[in-house]
């Protein structure tokens, strides 16, 4: 049976800060509906890379190709129109409203009223904001936090922010989503039930780029990893192909490996 397609196809891609080379031709691919984890140690280029891929940098050289279409040179607004959406290291949720209104703003987004119709409260508009009330509270049900609606953003446990703003990528309407540390700072009850809602997630056929440094996790729901160290791939496997390579082991696993494998 084929392969998947590449979907997502990072080709030489390099960027400068100065005098320091962040990322040295860089080039991968993400398949349609695999779960691929850039992983590496600090400084090695992966939220670098998030950033080129979602518009946010550009490269010195190098191009981003996301189905037919290049995103290099779009903005972070326009690739979201792609459906290449993406979460952040620090969570980014609105803080003064309540958990369902965030969810709300991501979902207008794709709101197809216009604001001439929004003015004149057509029929229409009430119609889809009914629709979009429904889809968000369907979408904090899928995360877990409908019983959060009502609560203010901010005062959420960090875990359940984390999930917030997964819950906002996704009113966004990904295609490919893109999760930068989302388990960082979760205590490990969290980050199992994490694992399953990025399941749940690939199961509505959304492809995921991982950034992660919790190995248990990278491990146990990657497809593929790729592994970066200075701003170069040094790897690129399975996971257990990664855990056994003696490159990777010296470079960002160490005695880790053992420990992810568990």
């Amino acid at each position: 049976m084929n392969a998947p397609a590449a979907v997502l196809a990072v080709e030489g891609v390099e960027v400068r800060f100065g005098g320091l080379v962040a990322l040295s031709d860089l080039s991968f691919a993400v398949r349609e509906g695999e779960v691929a984890s850039l992983i590496g140690p600090n400084g090695a280029g992966k939220t670098t890379a998030f950033n080129v891929i979602t518009g946010f940098l550009r490269p010195a050289k190098g191009r981003v190709r996301y189905r037919e279409n290049f995103l290099t040179g779009l903005p972070p607004n326009q690739v979201a129109e792609q459906g290449v959406v993406r979460t952040f290291q620090k969570t980014s949720v609105f803080g003064g409203i309540p958990v369902f209104e965030n969810v709300l703003i991501g979902l207008h987004r794709r709101g197809r009223a216009r604001p001439w119709e929004i003015l004149l409260a057509l029929p229409l508009v009430r119609r889809e904001e009914k629709r979009l009330r429904e889809e968000a509270m369907g979408i904090l049900s899928f995360v877990g936090l409908a019983h959060r609606r009502e609560e203010l953003g901010a005062a959420l446990p960090y875990g359940e922010q984390r999930l917030l703003e997964v819950a906002v990528a996704m009113a966004a309407g990904p295609s490919l989503l893109l999760l930068d540390e989302p388990v960082s700072g979760m205590n490990p009850s969290e980050t199992a039930g994490f694992m399953k809602i990025v399941e749940k997630i690939r199961g509505r056929g959304i492809t995921i780029l991982l950034v992660e440094h919790d190995m248990r996790m990278v491990m146990g729901v990657s497809d593929r990893v790729v592994v970066l160290n200075q701003g170069r791939i040094i790897a690129e496997g399975s996971p257990a192909e990664i855990q056994r390579d003696p490159e990777v082991i010296r470079a960002y696993l160490g005695q880790g490996a053992k420990r992810a494998a568990c």
